[in-house]
């Protein structure tokens, strides 16, 4: 069964250009590169993945995509870019001619404006990717669902993937807004879902398989099998766990499912979304 990836994270730490790692997350606070990750694929029988950016900067588009020349195992990198930028046209054609890149993302979650990519000048850098092949990359939080089915809805030709299945809030247990909302955004057949980043947004220390159960109900019954795609988030699934450990969630899951479900899940639908 091809078996992918298709979320984790390189980088040479440093505390400037990672602020984000803080001092709660010590755990992940050091180098994270290839030699690192190709052991735990190797244990699951994972033969590809997808490196996402950790820094909003072109400079860690340039590392991802070097180390993805390196490493055959890496298929396909998800950088980043200014999308409120007036030259994004001149970038996306840059980038176009990396066959490694597959897409972009732009960090959504943490910006003042909550509603910022219905902003015309960020509405303008995603009918910029129309041009080429990249897939966009939703980095958002349940409470800007709905702005992303408001943009979502104006590029029906326009490949989405949502990352780590909005961040719910499974350690508090809350999940009927966001289960409206994301069940909406799912109505739109060229929106992909990663299922990832699901222990971080547990209780690090005292989660247990039953807690993801519900919101993985959701995600299977929105989005179907065949727009499902697996994500281990690591480094950062190492805050609340480790590699083997969320591959069992989705192992424990998947096993009411049917074998073409199943390998859906795992590559195929992986395949298809980044044309790998």
């Amino acid at each position: 069964m091809l078996k992918i990836d298709t979320h984790q994270h390189f980088w040479k730490y440093s505390p400037h250009q990672h602020a984000w790692i803080s001092d709660e997350m010590a755990a992940i606070q050091r180098d994270f590169l290839p030699a690192d990750l190709q052991p735990l694929l190797n244990e699951f029988g994972i033969s590809a993945c997808i490196a996402v950016q950790a820094d909003e900067s072109e400079t860690d588009n340039d590392f991802l995509l070097g180390l993805a020349k390196k490493n055959d195992f890496i298929k396909g990198v998800i950088g980043w870019l200014d999308y409120l930028d007036e030259g994004i046209s001149s970038k996306l054609a840059y980038y176009s001619d990396f066959k490694e890149l597959k897409g972009f993302r732009y960090v959504l979650q943490g910006k003042e404006q909550r509603d910022l990519m219905l902003d015309k000048n960020f509405v303008r850098g995603i009918a910029a990717m129309k041009a080429y092949d990249f897939v966009y990359e939703l980095l958002i939080y349940p409470d800007q669902l709905g702005y992303a089915a408001q943009l979502v809805d104006q590029f029906p030709n326009q490949v989405f993937v949502l990352n780590h299945i909005a961040k719910p809030l499974i350690k508090l247990g809350e999940i009927e807004q966001w289960k409206s909302a994301v069940t909406a955004l799912a109505q739109y057949h060229n929106v992909y879902c990663k299922v990832s980043g699901m222990v971080t947004e547990a209780d690090w220390i005292n989660w247990k398989y039953q807690d993801f159960v519900p919101y993985l109900d959701v995600i299977f019954s929105a989005f179907g099998t065949d727009r499902v795609m697996f994500g281990s988030d690591w480094p950062v699934c190492n805050l609340a766990g480790n590699y083997p450990k969320v591959v069992g969630i989705v192992d424990a899951y998947l096993g009411n499912l049917s074998l073409t479900e199943q390998e859906n899940f795992w590559g195929l639908n992986a395949s298809k979304c980044y044309k790998l």
